[in-house]
């Protein structure tokens, strides 16, 4: 009787998970859980609130701290509505261009793989899509991004 080879353990250690902050963040969230390598991963969910390009921080400082509380409660909704997730995840707020700042942090964390919601694209619009986070992150970063559609 011949046996299977065992199948070798595959897991991301480090795992990105940006959010737009809608539910389609909760199937990421499973997915990059259902990933990771048991007791050695980390998840980020990562929300980045876009800057106003040509206006300085500091003038809309009071407008930009509202929209992160909001994101804070947004994000461990998600979390909570995800369940128990085999995994840790740490949450991250980041400020500026967004596919810009995901890419850079995956950099800067050593980030092993970005599991991105995605919303469908229309294969007879040929270009339509191109503009969008998802492809632009997945064009941009170094590292693996599966998209979940």
């Amino acid at each position: 009787m011949r046996t299977r080879p065992e199948r070798p353990e595959i897991g991301f250690e480090r795992i990105l998970v940006p959010t737009d902050l809608t539910s389609r963040t909760v199937s990421a969230l499973d997915l990059a859980a259902r990933l990771s390598a048991p007791g050695r991963s980390r998840v980020t969910l990562v929300h980045v609130i876009e800057t106003v390009r040509g206006i300085d921080f500091d003038d809309l400082k009071g407008f930009y701290r509202k929209l992160e509380r909001k994101a804070r409660t947004e994000m461990a909704r998600l979390k909570q509505r995800a369940g128990r997730l085999p995994v840790d995840v740490d949450e991250e707020i980041l400020y500026g261009r967004r596919a810009e700042e995901i890419v850079g942090f995956a950099r800067r964390t050593s980030v092993d793989l970005i599991v991105l919601a995605s919303h469908k694209v229309n294969p007879s619009l040929v270009g339509r899509d191109w503009g969008s986070i998802s492809y632009k992150v997945g064009i941009l970063a170094q590292c693996p991004v599966l998209l979940v559609k």
